[in-house]
């Protein structure tokens, strides 16, 4: 009866897996709904941006928007040089540091440091206050909850292929009611795969379903116009949506 015992074990691990999967959904939704005051909200660029791509995005946009006001020279070679050393708001100043008291830095660092620095911290913990972002909590156990019935997939895979495999099983029906039996726990994970895949995915971006909605509402428009609509380009779709080659090419620089 080998291969009772380890249906029993397939079942088990599928049922624990997709019941954590189930749980981690229902507290991300339910988080959601309790902080759900973003009607009304215009989001910022910066909030755009941590909204879209997280705090990367958010270092991407300040330095892209010091660029477009010649205050910071962008290299295609990956490097950062400093035009004017003032800041106009709290990220600035984070770039600023970032780069250093030399004025010349490589932008993969400055981009570290900025999307680790205390304004990006409280812009996140703002939004999250506000309903509008993904707590990290939230997104992690989820993602956490999804590889767990992915791992729970593969298991009864290798289980049930052992049931198969192993010698001396007198299974009444023969291999077919084996095949039966494992397809129980097999069906449950690849359907709660699939259904996360729909309902569960939105929670494990940056923006909850309420910034997910704020950003669907902006207008995007041409890169060519006025600067607010460059950087919400940008913020939006990352550096590669402001169809700038030279300024594409310092970011792609950035890990050599």
């Amino acid at each position: 009866m080998l291969w009772f015992l380890l249906l029993l074990m397939a079942c088990a691990v599928a049922g624990v897996t997709c019941c954590r999967l189930c749980l981690a959904t229902v507290r991300a939704a339910a988080v959601d709904r309790a902080r759900e005051r973003g009607r009304g909200h215009r989001l910022t660029v910066y909030e755009a941006a941590f909204l879209s791509g997280g705090p990367y995005r958010v270092a991407d946009v300040a330095l892209v928007s010091m660029a477009r006001q010649r205050r910071l020279l962008l290299a295609h070679t990956g490097w950062a040089t400093v035009v004017d050393p003032r800041g106009r708001d709290d990220l600035e100043r984070s770039v600023l540091g970032a780069i250093g008291p030399e004025g010349q830095s490589r932008i993969g660092p400055i981009r570290a440091a900025t999307a680790a620095a205390e304004p990006v911290r409280a812009l996140s913990e703002r939004l999250v206050a506000d309903g509008l972002a993904v707590p990290e909590s939230a997104r992690s156990t989820v993602a956490g909850a999804v590889r767990q019935v992915r791992g729970a997939l593969v298991a009864v895979l290798v289980l049930g292929a052992v049931a198969l495999l192993a010698p001396g099983q007198d299974v009444p029906g023969g291999p077919g009611q084996v095949l039966a039996w494992f397809a129980l726990p097999l069906t449950l994970t690849v359907s709660c795969l699939l259904i996360a895949r729909v309902e569960v995915h939105p929670y494990t971006r940056w923006a909850s379903p309420s910034g997910q909605r704020l950003l669907g509402g902006l207008k995007l428009g041409s890169t060519e116009g006025d600067d607010r609509t460059y950087l919400t380009a940008v913020a939006v779709g990352g550096v590669a949506a402001a169809r700038d080659p030279g300024l594409l090419s310092a970011f792609t620089q950035r890990g050599h």
